[in-house]
C-alpha cells in the first residue's frame, strides 16, 4: 500500500510537470525579463512567504547570492523570512499580516522586484507585502496555486503570475521549486550569456 501511494506521488507530479510546462513556459519567461531588467538597473529582489514558501525564498535569495550553477558576481536578493528579530519585534506590535509589508517599506525602492509565494493566494501577510511594494512602484512576481486567490486580483499587466494549475499544496510547492529554478538559470543565462541546458 505504502509503494503504491509513493509510485502515485510520483506519477501526479509527472502529471502535473508536463500540464504546467504548456501553461507557465511563457510567463516564466516574462518573470526572467522582469527580473533581469531590474538586477540590470542596479535593482534587487525581495522574496516573502510563510512556512514551506519561506524556505524557497531563502533558497532563491542563496542562488542568486551565491551562486546558482556558475560563478559568477553575486546578485541582491533579500529573503523577508530570515530575521528572527524584525519578524518577532513587527509580529508582536503591529502584528503578523505586517512582518513582511514594513521590510518592504524599509527595504525596498522602486524598481524593485518582490517575489511573493503562496500557494493559496490568500495569505494576509503576503498580500500586505504586495500592497506594499505596488504602492512604492515595485513589480511583482508571484507565485501560487488553487486558482490564484485574491493575489489573482492585486497584480497588474505590469507584474507577472505564476499560478500552479493544482489544488494540492505539496504539489503546488513541488512546482514553486521548479519554478525557481527556472527563475534562477534564465537570470543567468540573461545576464551572464551561455546556452541552456
Amino acid at each position: 500500500m505504502i509503494k503504491q501511494r509513493i509510485l502515485g506521488h510520483f506519477q501526479e507530479g509527472a502529471e502535473l510537470n508536463t500540464q504546467a510546462a504548456t501553461s507557465l513556459a511563457q510567463p516564466i519567461s516574462q518573470a526572467v525579463a522582469l527580473m533581469f531588467a531590474g538586477l540590470s538597473n542596479g535593482n534587487r529582489i525581495l522574496a516573502c512567504g510563510n512556512g514551506g514558501s519561506a524556505a524557497v525564498c531563502q533558497y532563491f535569495a542563496a542562488q542568486l547570492v551565491g551562486s546558482f550553477e556558475r560563478e559568477r558576481l553575486a546578485l541582491p536578493a533579500l529573503a523577508l523570512s530570515t530575521d528572527a528579530s524584525i519578524l518577532s519585534a513587527i509580529g508582536s506590535e503591529p502584528d503578523f499580516d505586517q512582518v513582511f509589508a514594513r521590510q518592504v517599506q524599509a527595504f525596498g525602492q522602486a524598481g524593485d522586484i518582490l517575489l511573493a509565494l503562496c500557494t493559496t493566494g490568500h495569505s494576509a501577510n503576503v498580500l500586505a507585502a504586495i500592497d506594499a511594494a505596488l504602492e512604492r512602484d515595485m513589480r511583482v512576481v508571484a507565485l501560487t496555486g488553487k486558482g490564484g486567490g485574491d493575489i489573482a486580483r492585486m497584480l497588474s499587466d505590469a507584474d507577472v503570475h505564476l499560478c500552479v494549475p493544482h489544488d494540492r499544496v505539496l504539489r503546488i510547492q513541488e512546482m514553486h521549486l521548479l519554478m525557481v529554478h527556472c527563475l534562477c538559470d534564465g537570470i543567468d543565462i540573461a545576464l551572464f550569456g551561455g546556452d541552456a541546458e
